[in-house]
């Protein structure tokens, strides 16, 4: 049976996520078959995987740092929220259905059978499992039938690292008030402290590291520096969505709008990858500027997003923008930029709402959610990206929608208005081949400069951020330590 470890944070964004994958790498590369275990997760970023079932990236970007491929069990529960007070209760990849807060707080204890199902499946194929908590144990208002942080280290009987954020002050407060606050039978399971996203001289932390361990009696097993590398991120929390404008000392400049419920914005994560193109995401017509393509992203509540831009006049600056420069919509940006939009099922909220009209076709928002991996060949429409041809790609749908052209014919993968304007169904559409890179070209054909992007593997890119990942734990964190705390796991 699989030997587990866990590691929770202070607060969210913490760093849980990126522990945990150097983890992966680091026990897969020493030889162990690894898996991570993440029983709930609440973000907008998800993945479909080989079966057809709904999964968080977190997870995925964890199953590729061990080397494996994602599966659903890995993330047994997915909530997407959907406004402020409810969300979308995705289950072993499955949509069970919209819930408020308080609902799903009463109903999330009948769910414990599905989590130690899907955990007992990955301990028959895997030596090591990497638990992740999610926000905070210390959240006392949430400990009744919890099921994500000491609750699922109770069930699996897990040692549990907690790791704090120093970048945001008050390292030692998060992690003895975190304490503190625990049962007595719960601050028995932490066996490590983790300090992360330290820049500077560690010798300075000493005296305060000392201090901590005599006061709680629980050592302080590393501290992980800043890392600068790319990872495909989680949530809304993400430091790409804040990140500063570098546009200035680019050629290319990207824009993303950011609405409220901004799902996968991990579609344009590769991007970054290409010297001399800045992207950065956008909440107000300041910000939005004279960017060379506007991307409208996916979201989760299409309709009240598209209320959103129409109210704080992204709407119109983007249609205006429309006649000079690409602007491209994915999944739910897609929709949006249809004449109209219909909900008769009341999948998000009922009624109907105009689309943008930039392109001539429509959609309507149903009840089943359209889940599917999809590779082929990528031919774009014909107008500014019509050179883009017989490109190999893979992605997924993930849609709750069915968009049909003006004519009556069923959208084709990729669709335009025969200008500038173009958008599809297809997550990750730009991640394979070389489509990000032919869009970049034909952006700097169109501003009129010399500009050549090197080509580059993203999935090399990756595999080599992930084995950064992996050094610098074994750098900064005692192994020996950690894989004492496997040696001593009860599973």
């Amino acid at each position: 049976m699989a030997k587990t470890i866990m590691i929770q944070g202070t607060m969210s964004g913490a760093g849980k996520s990126l522990i945990t994958a150097g983890l992966c790498r680091v026990f897969m590369q020493d030889g162990h078959r690894t898996a991570p275990f993440k029983s709930q997760n609440m973000a907008l970023n998800s993945f479909i995987t080989k079966e057809g079932l709904e999964m968080g990236r977190a997870q995925v970007m964890q199953a590729e740092a061990a080397g494996i491929e994602p599966e659903v069990a890995m993330n047994p529960i997915l909530l997407k929220p959907t406004n402020d007070v409810g969300s979308q209760v995705i289950v072993n990849g499955e949509v069970l259905g919209n819930m408020g807060a308080v609902e799903y707080f009463a109903y999330k204890k009948k769910l414990i059978p599905d989590i130690k199902k899907a955990f007992a499946s990955l301990e028959e194929k895997y030596d090591i499992i990497v638990i992740e908590g999610a926000g905070s144990p210390a959240e006392i208002n949430l400990r009744e039938n919890d099921i994500v942080n000491m609750g699922l280290a109770e069930i699996t009987d897990s040692p549990v690292l907690l790791a704090a954020d120093i970048d945001r002050g008050g390292v030692f407060a998060q992690l003895l008030g975190t304490v503190e606050l625990l049962a007595k039978e719960e601050r028995a399971r932490v066996e490590g402290f983790i300090i992360n996203k330290f820049r500077g001289d560690k010798s300075i932390l000493d005296p305060g590291i000392k201090m901590l361990e005599e006061r709680c009696g629980i050592p302080v097993v590393g501290t992980l520096p800043y890392l600068n590398v790319s990872f495909d991120d989680e949530d809304s929390l993400s430091e790409r969505l804040t990140a500063k404008d570098r546009s200035d000392n680019s050629c290319i400049d990207i824009a993303v709008i950011r609405y409220p419920r901004i799902s996968n914005f991990t579609d344009f994560n590769v991007f970054e990858y290409i010297e001399g193109v800045n992207v950065r995401y956008v909440s107000g017509v300041p910000e939005l500027g004279n960017p060379d393509i506007i991307f409208l992203p996916g979201s989760k509540n299409t309709m009240a997003d598209l209320k959103w831009m129409r109210e704080c006049g992204l709407e119109a600056a983007v249609i205006s923008a429309s006649g000079r420069i690409p602007v491209f919509g994915i999944c739910g940006g897609y929709q949006m930029l249809g004449s109209r939009i219909s909900d008769p099922d009341h999948s998000e909220q009922g009624g109907e709402i105009r689309g943008m009209g930039l392109l001539p076709q429509s959609t309507v928002l149903l009840k089943n959610k359209t889940r599917k991996q999809i590779r082929g060949q990528a031919d774009f429409p014909a107008g500014f990206f019509g050179s883009i041809k017989d490109i190999d790609y893979s992605g997924y749908e993930i849609h709750m929608g069915r968009t049909t052209c003006d004519n009556g014919e069923e959208a084709e993968l990729i669709t335009g208005n025969g200008e500038l304007v173009c958008g599809s169904y297809v997550h990750g559409l730009f991640d394979d081949g070389s489509v990000a890179e032919d869009i970049v070209k034909l952006l700097a054909k169109k501003k009129g400069i010399g500009f050549e992007p090197e080509s580059f593997d993203y999935a090399a890119i990756k595999e080599h951020n992930y084995d950064l990942l992996a050094e610098m734990i074994r750098k900064n964190l005692d192994m020996e330590k950690v894989y004492a705390m496997l040696r001593e796991s009860a599973v």
